[in-house]
Formats: structure tokens, C-alpha cells, sequence
């Protein structure tokens, strides 16, 4: 049985928003990629080690990361 993928149009592969690759990187790149740099325990911040409020807050950032995605998605779609 062959598996038959979607067509999808070469317009819609060139025509990639900046601003949606970096917002998609940053919650990967504050979890993943600065790990190294902020592995430490001190200082401690709201009782937490600063790696596990590194990782909350990586959480938030996230957060607000995603849905200024779906806001620009959504008007994007609208406007189609």
C-alpha cells in the first residue's frame, strides 16, 4: 500500500513568516539550548534553584510565546 502525502503548493512552503520561526524557536531554544549556562544552584529564587526557576519560567515564556502565535495565525486567517 503506498502512502500518498498532501500536495501542498511551493507558494506555501517559500511564504514562512520570520517572526513565526523565531517565536516557534525561543521556547526550545530557553529550555534546551541554555541549560548549560544556567545549571546552577544559587542563586535561589523564590526558594527554588535557579535551574528549576530557569525551567518555570521557561513555562511562562512559552505561554506567551504560543499565543502570539494563534493571534498571528489567526489574523492570518482571516485575511485569507
Amino acid at each position: 500500500m503506498r502512502i500518498v502525502s498532501p500536495k501542498i503548493k511551493r507558494k506555501e512552503l517559500t511564504n514562512v513568516n520570520p517572526i513565526k520561526v523565531v517565536l516557534t524557536l525561543i521556547p526550545f531554544i530557553w529550555t534546551i539550548g541554555m541549560i548549560p549556562f544556567v545549571n546552577r544552584v544559587k542563586p535561589i529564587i523564590f526558594g527554588l534553584p535557579f535551574l528549576a526557576f530557569w525551567l518555570v519560567a521557561g513555562i511562562f515564556v512559552a505561554f506567551i510565546c504560543i499565543s502570539i502565535l494563534y493571534k498571528i495565525d489567526s489574523k492570518d486567517n482571516q485575511d485569507a
